[in-house]
């Protein structure tokens, strides 16, 4: 594993990052890093943009109040994009509801409000922060602190990038001995950073066999833990090992493939990975030994290879001699 670090300010989400480069490695790394702090939810909903300030409040003067955040205390730049900003009333309903007053995609908003007190929350990706104003006739401008930072994923094969649709990158959160307790990314596309809080994370990263209008897991699975630190970009690269087999029924080695012809691909256990059919096929295993089975007019034939990473090739079972 290498590391990297680079400034991020006035750049995409303008986060001052530091380059982490992981390639598989155990688990464990962080075990003992403690799990992260729940984030501060947004108050619960009730109404529209407009619906929380009873009538009376229409006829009264609107103040500026301006929102920016950063990421980590002592930033300087503010966060440029990817915030989404809510105001709610602060008065609460009989069900503790907050009517929502204002919101806004924009980075640095600015709302005009009447007199009263609010609750702010700011969202950037899976990272929030919440904070409670009182509007007194002044103008107001707020800042945030999110405490976050950026996740991007990448993967290789061989030292070839693997495109994004090739990739299924599912985070999770982990929690004590259990690095996969809670999946809060099912699928972080690669090359797209995204917004995390502080704090460790798992990644489980599978490579897709992509095929014309589908895409199959394959069994090449690395994992990573690491660690997002506020005001960073944390970059995951995961090596791939894995090749594409093409499977073909012969009469000698050599030969034509035999058209209407099945196969499977068994684990040298006995586990089916994939079955497939047709003269011969191509499938993309992780590296290994494995077992191929191949099933023409009634009768079976099979035969062992092994899967080096990065090494595509044709797998040939000779049909002269028929399975046991």
């Amino acid at each position: 594993m290498r590391r990297a670090e680079t400034d991020l300010a006035g750049v995409g989400r303008r986060v001052r990052m530091c380059v982490l480069m992981a390639l598989a490695f155990p688990a464990a790394a962080f075990a003992e890093t403690p799990p992260l702090p729940e984030l501060p939810p947004p108050p619960p909903v009730v109404g529209a943009p407009g619906d929380a300030a009873p009538p009376s409040q229409d006829s009264q003067p609107r103040v500026a109040v301006s929102f920016n955040a950063i990421f980590a205390p002592g930033d300087i730049q503010a966060i440029g994009s990817g915030l989404i900003w809510r105001v709610f009333d602060a008065r609460s309903d009989v069900n503790g509801g907050h009517a929502l007053v204002a919101e806004s995609n924009d980075p640095a908003p600015t709302f005009q409000l009447p007199d009263g007190d609010y609750i702010v929350h700011a969202a950037c990706g899976l990272a929030g922060a919440t904070r409670e104003i009182a509007v007194n006739g002044e103008p107001v401008n707020e800042r945030l602190v999110m405490h976050a930072g950026a996740l991007k994923i990448e993967g290789l094969m061989g030292d070839a990038p693997i495109a994004a649709p090739r990739l299924e990158n599912m985070v999770y959160l982990p929690d004590h001995n259990d690095p996969e307790a809670k999946l809060i990314i099912p699928n972080l596309k690669a090359g797209a950073p995204e917004c995390l809080p502080e704090g460790a994370y798992h990644i489980n990263s599978i490579l897709m066999d992509v095929a014309p209008g589908s895409s199959v897991p394959t069994n090449s699975n690395v994992s990573a833990d690491m660690k997002v630190q506020a005001g960073k970009l944390t970059a995951v690269v995961l090596r791939h090992r894995a090749a594409a087999m093409t499977l073909k029924l012969v009469n000698a080695p050599g030969g034509e493939a035999l058209a209407n012809t099945s196969f499977s691909v068994l684990t040298p256990g006995g586990d089916v990975i994939r079955e497939m059919i047709g003269a011969f096929p191509t499938i993309v295993l992780a590296e290994g030994e494995y077992v191929a089975i191949a099933r023409h007019e009634n009768t079976t034939y099979q035969a062992t290879f092994k899967v080096v990473a990065n090494q595509n090739r044709d797998v040939e079972i000779i049909a002269s001699q028929p399975a046991p």
